[in-house]
């Protein structure tokens, strides 16, 4: 199965001396996005490919020699680079490449934001153009079924969820034994190895109890007393998950502070099949009880990838008052301020007037698995 990527063509974000960076969490497929856009423009670019886990790449990148890394391009249109992030002072490197050699266009992949941005961001500041990679999304796979069909494997996004090694396995059991070894290996493996954490327990530990609360809000001191860990440690944690594209968080909104809570927030994982995996729990939807859970992340994830994809630019919250009346997600863009609650089934949903009359103004609309493909894709 070829699945539908959203930046297949990536040649209309290529800019000379600018460096193209995507990012994702491992295993999305920017590897595989990178081959596919260099064979298919072979005869476009004289093209270069390394990979950062080469050890003469790392060297010539890493060197910040002006010589050695303006040799190393020498001739060529573009110069691509996977796994960008294994090298030192990459960020540096790039910058050399492009202020140096002319019209040079060069594109990168990164699985790991929170060593890669660190690197790239201050030396190239104007010099790049960014990209994220999610796990597939439903404006993608739209493209590959209709509406009906969509709506028709939604029990399998809401368990499973959408890494393209997911989608394409063959079984049950396949898909299940992928996930079961992205958390186990691959979802960690970057915290790991460059935050020199000195346990995954304590990691996963944290991981479950964020499962078992997603939609809910979070208190760091309960999580820190739960896992026998300070508050600080919890908050570093929780930034790095954010950082490795595991999850996410949103606030509170608020415009009148004694009325609305705004100092918890919520966290979502960017895929509901590693949800499930942490947890390891794959039931069916029939027999779960946590089915409201799931709703909520995948739907929540979804408009994320839309927003990023369709460029709508948005502040994103929850909103909730101290007397328990609340709107799951609430976007604030263009001037406008829009609530979304989210149900399962129509039967289920909530009354909006405690959010009409504090925003008069604000639209609001129900999402359920009748009407939630307008709303993602």
């Amino acid at each position: 199965m070829i699945l539908p990527r959203i930046y297949d063509n990536l040649d209309s974000f290529l800019k000379p001396n600018k460096v193209l960076v995507i990012y994702g969490a491992r295993q999305t497929g920017k590897t595989t996005l990178l081959k596919k856009f260099l064979s298919e423009n072979e005869r476009k670019y004289k093209y270069k490919l390394d990979s950062g886990d080469d050890v003469n790449t790392q060297i010539v990148l890493g060197s910040s020699d002006f010589k050695k890394i303006t040799t190393y391009a020498e001739g060529y249109d573009l110069v691509a680079i996977d796994e960008a992030q294994r090298i030192a002072n990459v960020g540096m490197g790039l910058k050399i490449l492009v202020d140096q050699v002319p019209d040079l266009k060069v594109l990168v992949t990164g699985s790991s934001s929170f060593e890669l941005a660190g690197q790239v961001g201050e030396p190239l500041t104007g010099r790049k153009i960014t990209l994220t990679l999610f796990p597939l999304s439903q404006l993608e796979l739209g493209k590959l079924y209709n509406d009906y069909d969509l709506n028709k494997r939604l029990d399998e996004y809401l368990i499973f969820g959408s890494y393209p090694e997911v989608l394409t396995a063959a079984t049950v059991h396949d898909k299940k034994k992928v996930l079961e070894e992205l958390a186990g290996s691959y979802l960690l493996k970057d915290i790991l190895e460059l935050e020199k954490v000195k346990s995954s327990k304590v990691l996963l530990d944290l991981l479950r109890l964020l499962a078992f609360q997603v939609g809910s809000e979070v208190s760091l001191s309960e999580l820190g007393r739960q896992l026998g860990i300070d508050n600080k440690t919890v908050a570093r944690y929780l930034d790095l998950f954010e950082k490795s594209f595991v999850i996410f968080n949103i606030r509170g909104f608020s415009r009148n502070r004694r009325k609305e809570i705004t100092s918890k927030s919520k966290y979502y994982f960017l895929d509901n099949g590693i949800r499930n995996a942490v947890i390891a729990n794959f039931n069916p939807l029939e027999i779960r009880d946590d089915i409201g859970k799931l709703w909520e992340n995948f739907l929540v994830t979804e408009r994320l990838k839309k927003q990023s994809y369709a460029q709508i630019y948005s502040n994103n919250y929850f909103w909730r008052t101290w007397d328990q009346k609340e709107i799951d997600w609430v976007e604030e863009r263009d001037g406008k301020l829009f609530g979304y609650e989210f149900a399962w089934k129509s039967k289920s949903r909530k009354s909006s007037k405690a959010w009409k009359e504090n925003y008069p103004d604000a639209l609001f609309e129900i999402i359920d698995n009748q009407n939630y493909l307008q709303f993602v894709k």
